[in-house]
């Protein structure tokens, strides 16, 4: 048994560096494959998923292509004891099943162990605050009254769908100059 790191990703090396269960060296890499296709949150949110089912198999002895399909159900159940939110358990599950079709089709498993892997019900009426369009458009309209600046974040931010970190985070040098004209 070779003994090793979860994948170290760019962005999240500190938070894996804390977590090292023993894995196999194909484990490892297989791990790596997969997370390097995703970039950003999103391989931050994998990365995670599948550090906290490595350290459930690690649990519970057994190894992550040694599990079969009634071992990730209970890993799901799991998390629902422990007060996760459907949507939570149903992310987790998505990556556990893209983390294993990855490994079948990279030829390290003969059969995926979650194929038939069943997931919780989700609401599809979001529970989350939001804005009608009417709410939007007064938010617009007080944001054009101030400064040029809350009017552009404002904008920024209800026209592009984005969150107030991604909005922070733009580069105005990195932004297409040529918008709007013809090239």
């Amino acid at each position: 048994m070779t003994t090793g790191r979860f994948p170290a990703m760019s962005t999240t090396t500190t938070a894996v560096e804390r977590y090292r269960p023993a894995l196999t060296e194909p484990e490892q890499m297989t791990l790596r494959g997969f997370l390097a296709a995703y970039r950003g949150y999103t391989r931050d949110a994998y990365a995670l998923d599948l550090r906290q089912f490595a350290a459930w198999c690690w649990q519970h002895d057994h190894r992550l292509f040694d599990v079969r399909r009634v071992d990730i159900e209970c890993f799901a159940r799991d998390l629902e004891d422990r007060g996760k939110a459907r949507a939570t358990v149903a992310r987790r599950l998505c990556t556990i099943v893209g983390f294993y079709r990855y490994a079948e089709e990279e030829g390290v498993i003969a059969h995926s162990p979650a194929v038939h892997i069943r997931r919780p019900r989700i609401d599809y009426e979001s529970h989350v605050a939001h804005l009608d369009r009417n709410e939007l458009g007064a938010i617009l309209v007080a944001a054009g009254l101030s400064s040029p600046r809350d009017h552009a974040l404002v904008s920024l931010l209800a026209l592009n769908g984005l969150r107030v970190s991604e909005a922070l985070g733009a580069e105005i040098e990195r932004s297409d100059s040529n918008v709007g004209t013809a090239r």
